[in-house]
């Protein structure tokens, strides 16, 4: 009898990992940085820095525990910094701070609101990304909703935000296989432990701690020698 996982699907393999051959139409995997908490101060600088030492497709900000005058303050300027080196320029969770931001996207937890809502209030050029965890029906359902990524994980321990789900590299070779829509892998995520999701098909690194918790540009830099 077929066993069947709580998205009601036949479990992956692990080793479907192993033996993914990335699509040769579907671009390399690039880096998507996520903010730390605490933008303000010498971080714009920051963010420039690590801009210019490297390839990078996107940035999120995620700030949390301000309202959305002080967040649209402190974002408003990175996101000048984004436009200027041709990077998406991502609001996390909240679909308002995206618009009034004029951002080139928003990126939605499980709890934050259904893509539909956020297309209609921010249009159709704007990119929007779902989180998904471990689940491969939750990622459908996005897809089916007009997302533009999905994103998967935690796949390593991270500190930057309490993670329960810990997906195995597999789900992001089954996803290229099945689907277009690009992937984002997140959760711990470092030059060291990197190469093993890039070979499984992710499409975008996202990373934070592993960039902003010590020298940023020599992380990007790092982070560019795998994803070449």
């Amino acid at each position: 009898m077929t066993e069947f996982d709580e998205d009601g699907l036949p479990p992956l393999d692990p080793n479907f990992a192993d033996q993914f051959v990335r699509d040769v139409r579907r671009p390399a995997c690039q880096l998507y940085l996520i903010s730390p908490l605490d933008v303000s101060g010498a971080f714009p600088e920051r963010l420039k820095r690590a801009l210019g030492a490297g390839p990078v497709a996107a940035f999120q900000l995620r700030v949390k525990g301000v309202d959305q005058h002080e967040a649209a303050r402190l974002g408003e300027p990175l996101r000048r910094i984004c436009a200027d080196a041709d990077v998406a320029f991502i609001v996390n969770d909240d679909v308002s701070l995206a618009k009034r931001l004029d951002a080139d996207g928003v990126h939605l937890g499980q709890d934050d609101g259904d893509p539909r809502e956020a297309r209609s209030v921010l249009g159709p050029q704007v990119q929007i990304g779902v989180t998904c965890h471990d689940s491969r029906h939750l990622a459908m359902e996005a897809g089916e909703a007009g997302a533009d990524y999905v994103a998967f994980g935690a796949f390593y321990p991270t500190t930057t935000k309490e993670t329960r789900h810990h997906p195995d590299p597999s789900i992001l070779s089954w996803w290229s296989t099945m689907f277009e829509l690009p992937s984002v892998a997140i959760g711990g995520i470092t030059p060291a432990n990197a190469a093993p999701l890039v070979k499984a098909g992710a499409d975008f690194l996202a990373v934070s701690n592993a960039v902003w918790g010590g020298d940023e540009e020599a992380a990007v830099k790092a982070f560019a020698q795998i994803l070449i």
